[in-house]
C-alpha cells in the first residue's frame, strides 16, 4: 500500500481513494521569518493553519492556500511540542522543557497554564530519555501533546520523563492519570501523541513500543494495534479513520538503540479504518527530502476537506547530525484528490 507517482508536475501518494497530491512547498513564509522546524501543526474551524515551531516566531498562522495571515509566541515558549485547537477554538500548546500547558486565544494571548513553569514533576527521570524513568509521576514531565474529549475534558500526554496520560475537567482540574513505564497493556515507553474518537475512546501513541493504545474515558485498556513503527501522533477524520504520522526507524534513534531490522522502514503515514484494517500508507524514508516522503514525521491533523498536514522534526531527530540537509522538508500538505 506503499507508493508514490508523478503525474505531470504533481507529486501524488496513496491510492484509490486515499489518493493525495504532495505539496512540501505549501507555506508561504514572509521574507526573514525561518524555522530549523515545525514540530507541530493543528487546523481550526475556518481551516486556518497553525503551525508551532521553533523559530523566532513560533506560532504561524497560514490560510489553507498557504497565504500568511499572522505569527505569535515570541519568548514564550522553552521548546514547543505539540498544539492543539480546543473544542473552544483556543490553541492549547505543550511545552515540553518547561513541563507546562499553556492556553492561548488564537491570537496568542495567555488564557491560563497547566503544571509548574521549570519545574518537573518526580518520576526519576534524569534526562529527556524516557529510559531514565523510575515509577510514573503527577503532572507533568516532558509533556507532549493535548487531546479533547467530548464534553471538553482535556488529556495530556505526559511523554518524555513521565509514562502517564492525565485527564483534566474542562476547566483544568486533574481529574485521574493511568500509565506507569513498561511495554505491556496499559504501560507506556514515551506517550508520545493522543486523540479521542468520536465515541470518546482514547487512542495513545506510544511510540517507543511501536504501538497504539486505546482506551476508555477512564484509562482501562481497551485493545492495541502493532502495525505501526514508532507512532509520534494520531488523528481522526468524522468517519472514525485513523491517521497516523510514524517516525520510523531512520531517525530519532535513542542513543544505544537499533531498527528491530536492516531494512525497517523510515518515517511515513498510515492510514487505517475504525477496525485497524489499513486503507494506505505512502513514505518509508528511501528518498526523505523528496516531496511525498519523510524523515521524521512528528504531527498530524485534517482540515474540513480531508486534506493532510504534517511536520517533521527534521533537524532534532537528525539533520543536526548530517543526516539530511538543512533544506530538507520539515511541512507539508497533502491534497486530497478525489
Amino acid at each position: 500500500m506503499s507508493n508514490s507517482s508523478t503525474a505531470g508536475s504533481a507529486v501524488l501518494v496513496g491510492g484509490g481513494e486515499w489518493t493525495y497530491e504532495a505539496r512540501a512547498d505549501w507555506e508561504q513564509r514572509p521574507e526573514g521569518y525561518s524555522w530549523p522546524e515545525a514540530t507541530a501543526v493543528a487546523v481550526d474551524a475556518e481551516d486556518r493553519v497553525y503551525v508551532f515551531n521553533r523559530g523566532e516566531q513560533p506560532v504561524m498562522v497560514f490560510a489553507r492556500d498557504g497565504r500568511f495571515l499572522h505569527s505569535w509566541g515570541a519568548g514564550a515558549f522553552a521548546r514547543p511540542h505539540g498544539i492543539t485547537i480546543g473544542p473552544d477554538g483556543a490553541v492549547y500548546c505543550t511545552d515540553d522543557l518547561d513541563h507546562t500547558v499553556k492556553k492561548f486565544s488564537p491570537r496568542g494571548e495567555l488564557l491560563q497554564v497547566l503544571g509548574t513553569s521549570g519545574q518537573p514533576s518526580d518520576t526519576g527521570a534524569t534526562s529527556i530519555d524516557y529510559r531514565t524513568i523510575r515509577h510514573a509521576g503527577p503532572p507533568f514531565h516532558f509533556p507532549t501533546n493535548v487531546a479533547f474529549g467530548p464534553d471538553g475534558e482535556w488529556y495530556v500526554s505526559d511523554g518524555y520523563g513521565n509514562a502517564r496520560i492525565h485527564k483534566f475537567s474542562s476547566d483544568g482540574e486533574l481529574i485521574l492519570s493511568w500509565g506507569e513505564p513498561g511495554n505491556h497493556p496499559g504501560q507506556f515507553h514515551v506517550p508520545h501523541g493522543i486523540a479521542v474518537d468520536r465515541h470518546g475512546k482514547v487512542w495513545v501513541a506510544d511510540r517507543e513500543n511501536s504501538r497504539i493504545q486505546c482506551f476508555t474515558p477512564n484509562g482501562d485498556f481497551v485493545d492495541q494495534w502493532l502495525d505501526i513503527a514508532r507512532p509520534c501522533q494520531v488523528a481522526f477524520d468524522p468517519e472514525g479513520n485513523l491517521f497516523v504520522a510514524e517516525l520510523g526507524y531512520r531517525a530519532g534513534m535513542w542513543p544505544g538503540t537499533v531498527a528491530p531490522t536492516p531494512d525497517a522502514t523510515g518515517g511515513r503515514v498510515s492510514i487505517f479504518d475504525a477496525h485497524g484494517r489499513l486503507l494506505s500508507r505512502w513514505g518509508g524514508g528511501e528518498n526523505p527530502t523528496a516531496a511525498g516522503d519523510f524523515f521524521a514525521p512528528h504531527d498530524i491533523c485534517l482540515d474540513s476537506r480531508g486534506d493532510i498536514y504534517l511536520a517533521e522534526v527534521a533537524m532534532s531527530a537528525g539533520g543536526n547530525r548530517g543526516l539530511v540537509p538543512p533544506s530538507c522538508h520539515t511541512l507539508q500538505k497533502f491534497v486530497r484528490r478525489n
